[in-house]
């Protein structure tokens, strides 16, 4: 007897086989409607990647740079930030430009510290800089990611990871080394993957958090030139750069050291 419909069994068979066809079809719907929202995707993808190819300009064409230009620009923002020559800035200049869309010229992996603005002290407008921050500076899931996505997305030719004088988190990570200190919450997350780089400095003296902080960065350029396959493939292939670079606190200099 059939629960559902009260039939008897050979009814109930035919009833649990039309049930079951019912939910095959179904599936089948929902399985090809998500199957084409896919690859509709991808087409649209694919669309909107080969118009950017065609000849349609991008938002700030002057963004069109090869790597070894990309870092040359970059540093002379720099200096200019440094010298107290940065350029007055005005979005309304470029606002309606950027609403359809972005190519930044350099992405910049650096320190949440809220004395080192990347913008600033590359004296770069909106559009032009692709920015991921954490305190330290260091490797996360998140922020490979976010740089792999300016590599293959936005086809971003420079990455420069930036760290600075006086990094807390470079502080914290060596207290832990040093001291073995424990730290509340998350935040020893953070000195933990920041340790391997205290450890890799064998150094005593009054220049130890400086060393440590610049080893940190040359860790981490490594890491992502080897240890992604996406910027692994387009660093081999020369598409990109991965540099590094150590802000100074009393001057402004960012000092390339990868």
């Amino acid at each position: 007897m059939c629960h559902r419909c009260k039939k008897n069994n050979n009814q109930a068979e035919d009833c649990d086989l039309n049930v079951s066809k019912r939910s095959f079809l179904k599936l089948s719907a929902v399985t090809a409607l998500g199957l084409g929202m896919i690859r509709a995707g991808i087409a649209n993808a694919r669309a909107s990647k080969s118009a950017n190819t065609s000849g349609a300009l991008p938002p700030k064409p002057e963004n069109i740079l090869t790597p070894d230009q990309a870092l040359e620009r970059l540093m002379q923002g720099n200096e200019r930030y440094v010298s107290g020559k940065s350029k007055p800035l005005d979005f309304h200049d470029i606002q309606s430009a950027l609403i359809g869309g972005q190519n930044p010229y350099a992405t910049i992996l650096g320190c949440s510290d809220s004395r080192v603005g990347p913008e600033h002290c590359f004296d770069e407008a909106q559009g032009d800089l692709f920015v991921a921050r954490g305190a330290g500076n260091y490797l996360t899931n998140d922020n490979i990611a976010t740089i792999e996505y300016s590599v293959a997305v936005l086809n971003t030719p420079l990455i420069m990871v930036l760290g600075h004088e006086g990094c807390g988190a470079v502080k914290a990570a060596m207290d832990a080394v040093d001291h073995h200190k424990d730290f509340p919450g998350h935040i020893q997350l953070l000195a933990s993957a920041i340790a391997p780089a205290v450890r890799a400095v064998n150094d005593t003296s009054s220049s130890r958090l400086i060393n440590v902080t610049k080893m940190n960065v040359i860790m981490t350029v490594e890491r992502l030139r080897s240890k992604t396959p996406i910027l692994d493939f387009y660093h081999d292939q020369k598409r990109i750069r991965i540099v590094g670079g150590i802000y100074h606190l009393d001057s402004g200099k960012v000092e390339n050291i990868a």
